[in-house]
C-alpha cells in the first residue's frame, strides 16, 4: 500500500506526511483576479486570502475549455478538451475515460461529491427512455453522490419549503428578487436581494450539508469534491451580500466605446454580442430588461452583486476551514480551491464565458499542502502558467498514486516544495467549440459548419494566438494591448510571428494527442509499457 493511502477503516496505514484527506472545492463562473490578496481593488476575499497564505496561489492557471461541463471534464479527467470530447454541456463524455474519482476510488477511497459536475453520460450503455439521458447535469462517473444540486436545485428547494418559504414551482424561480426592495430602481436591477436569507442561501445549504457530513464522517480518510454555483447568474445575493459593495467602486468593464466598435474584431464576436444583447435577463434574473447591461449604472450594480457573491462563498469556506481545525483534521488535509471557468463580467460587451478572451478561461487555483515539505513555499505566489488539467495528476500525485498516461496535465507538487520543473511550459491552451447540435444558428450566421465551429487558443507571456478552422485568426501583442482590442493578424509584419505561434500550436496539438494506448507494445514476451 503506497504511503498515504487508506487500506480500510480498520487497518489504515498512518501516513508520514499526514495526508489522510481531500477537499476539492470548486466556483463557478470566478475571475481569476479576484482576490484580495491580488490587490484587487474591491474583493474583500478575507478567508481565501488566509488559505493562499498556507498555501500556494498559482495566478496564472488557465482552464482548457468552456462551459462548464466541458471545463470539469478537464478538471476532473485531467484532460485536454481535444482528447475528452466533451465539448458542449450536452455532449456525452465517453465512459471509457477514467478520472480522479475512479483513480482515488481504486486506491481505497470513497470519493463524495456534494455539488454538481455537470457531466452528459455515456448514452451507448444506457437505454433510451433512460431519464439519466435527459439532462447533461449528472454526477460524473465514479462519485459517490452526497447532495446534488442538479438543474431543479431540488434538495435546496424543498429545504426552503420545509422552513416555510413559498417555493415557486420553476426552479430559477426561487432567485426572484423582493419586490418593492428599497433603492433598487436607483442602484439597479440585482441590486434586491431574493426572498431567502443568507443563512438559507444555495451556498449555506450546501455547505451546511458538507459540514453535517464530517460530523458524521468518523475518523477514516475521505474524499471530497464539493462545486459551488455561485457566483454564476443568477446575479441576485442575500443580503448583506448585495450591499457589501458600492456599483461606484467597482471597476468599469474593459470594453470598447459601443458594441458595434467591439463586434467588428471578428465575425464570432459580433454573434455573441449579438445573442447576449438578445438574451440578457438569462445571464442575470427572469425579466432582466433587455438593454438594461448596456446601462452603466445597472452594470455596475451586476458587478457589484457578483463580488458580493464571491463574498459569501469566502464565508462559508471560511466555515469549513474552521470546522477542519476544530476536528483536527486540517494539517490532514489536502484543500485545494479552483474554478471551472471565468466570467467575462461585461468586458467586450460581454457577460458568461463564451469566446476567446482571458476573462472567461484564466481562472484560480489555491493548493494547500500540509505537509512539512511545503512549509518553505507558504503564502507564496507562482507566476508559472498553470492548467485546469494539472489538478488531477497533484492530487494523485500528492496521495501517491500513479498518473495515468491519459492526463496531459502535470503534477503541481514541485512548486509546493518550492522546485520549479526546468521543462515546465511556458505558455498555456485552451479551445472553445461554439457548436450547436439542436439549433444550427450561429452557423448559419457566420458561415461555419458543425464541426467547424470551434477555435483554439496558444498564449504566452508575450502574445496571443486564436486558431479557426474556417473563419480568420486572431493575434494579440499582450505587451502592447492587454485588454486585446487589436487584432494584427493581418499585419504583414506580424507574418513571421504568427507562423510561428501557429507551428507551435500544430506541435502542441501533435504532442497531446490522446496517447492511452500509444505507449504499449504487443509481441515476443507480451505487454511492454513505457509511460514517456
Amino acid at each position: 500500500m503506497r504511503e498515504g493511502v487508506p487500506a480500510t477503516e480498520d487497518a489504515r496505514p498512518m501516513a508520514l506526511d499526514r495526508i489522510r484527506n481531500v477537499l476539492l472545492i470548486a466556483a463557478d463562473q470566478w475571475r481569476a483576479e479576484c482576490f484580495s490578496a491580488l490587490g484587487h481593488p474591491c474583493v474583500r476575499t478575507p478567508n481565501l486570502d488566509a488559505l493562499a497564505a498556507e498555501g500556494v496561489l498559482f495566478r496564472n492557471h488557465f482552464t482548457q475549455a468552456s462551459p462548464c461541463g466541458p471545463a470539469r471534464a478537464s478538471l476532473l479527467a485531467g484532460m485536454y478538451l481535444q482528447n475528452h470530447r466533451m465539448v458542449r454541456n450536452g455532449t456525452p463524455l465517453d465512459a471509457r475515460f477514467t478520472n480522479v474519482a475512479k483513480e482515488v476510488r481504486a486506491a481505497g477511497f470513497d470519493p463524495i461529491l456534494i455539488g454538481y459536475t455537470d457531466t452528459a453520460p455515456d448514452p451507448r450503455g444506457h437505454a433510451a427512455n433512460d431519464p439519466e439521458l435527459i439532462t447533461y447535469e449528472r454526477p460524473m462517473a465514479g462519485f459517490t453522490p452526497h447532495l446534488v444540486m442538479g438543474p431543479d436545485f431540488l434538495p435546496w428547494r424543498s429545504h426552503l419549503a420545509a422552513k416555510g418559504y413559498d417555493v415557486p414551482p420553476e426552479p430559477y424561480g426561487i432567485y426572484q428578487p423582493q419586490p418593492g426592495y428599497a433603492g433598487a430602481a436607483e442602484r439597479g436591477f440585482t441590486f434586491a436581494p431574493p426572498r431567502y436569507t443568507a443563512e438559507d442561501s444555495d451556498t449555506a445549504f450546501q455547505t451546511d450539508a458538507l459540514l453535517h457530513y464530517l460530523r458524521v464522517r468518523g475518523s477514516a480518510p475521505w474524499f471530497i469534491h464539493t462545486a459551488y454555483l455561485r457566483p454564476h447568474w443568477p446575479f441576485v445575493a442575500p443580503e448583506p451580500y448585495n450591499r457589501m459593495y458600492d456599483p461606484e467602486q467597482v471597476p468599469a468593464p474593459l470594453r470598447a466605446a459601443t458594441t458595434e466598435i467591439e463586434a467588428a474584431q471578428h465575425p464570432l464576436l459580433a454573434y455573441l454580442i449579438a445573442q447576449h444583447n438578445s438574451r440578457e435577463g438569462r445571464y442575470y434574473i427572469k425579466d432582466y430588461p433587455k438593454g438594461a447591461a448596456k446601462s452603466d449604472r445597472h452594470h455596475r450594480q451586476l458587478i457589484a452583486t457578483y463580488f458580493g457573491l464571491m463574498s459569501e462563498l469566502d464565508h462559508h469556506i471560511g466555515r469549513i476551514v474552521a470546522a477542519l481545525k476544530v476536528q483536527g483534521i486540517y494539517d490532514e488535509t489536502l484543500l485545494i480551491f479552483t474554478c471551472d471557468h471565468g466570467e467575462n463580467l461585461g468586458d467586450h460587451w460581454l457577460c458568461g464565458k463564451e469566446g476567446y478572451f482571458d476573462a472567461a478561461f484564466r481562472i484560480p487555483m489555491i493548493v494547500r499542502d500540509p505537509r512539512a515539505g511545503a512549509d518553505p513555499t507558504r503564502g507564496t505566489i507562482v507566476g508559472a502558467f498553470t492548467e485546469t488539467i494539472d489538478t488531477m495528476p497533484t492530487i494523485l500525485d500528492v496521495l501517491g498514486l500513479p498518473i495515468p498516461r491519459q492526463c496531459d496535465g502535470r503534477s503541481l507538487a514541485p512548486f509546493l516544495r518550492g522546485e520549479t520543473p526546468t521543462d515546465w511550459r511556458g505558455e498555456v491552451h485552451w479551445e472553445f467549440d461554439f457548436r450547436s447540435v439542436r439549433d444550427p444558428a450561429v452557423e448559419r450566421a457566420i458561415g461555419t459548419t458543425m464541426d467547424a465551429s470551434c477555435l483554439g487558443v496558444i498564449r504566452d507571456a508575450r502574445r496571443k494566438y486564436v486558431h479557426f478552422p474556417t473563419l480568420p485568426p486572431l493575434f494579440f501583442d499582450l505587451e502592447q494591448d492587454p485588454g486585446e482590442f487589436r487584432d494584427l493578424a493581418a499585419d504583414r509584419s506580424r507574418a513571421g510571428e504568427i507562423l510561428d505561434y501557429a507551428q507551435r500550436m500544430i506541435s502542441w496539438r501533435m504532442l497531446n494527442d490522446e496517447r492511452t494506448l500509444t505507449g504499449m507494445h504487443l509481441g515476443e514476451g507480451g505487454i511492454h509499457t513505457r509511460e514517456r
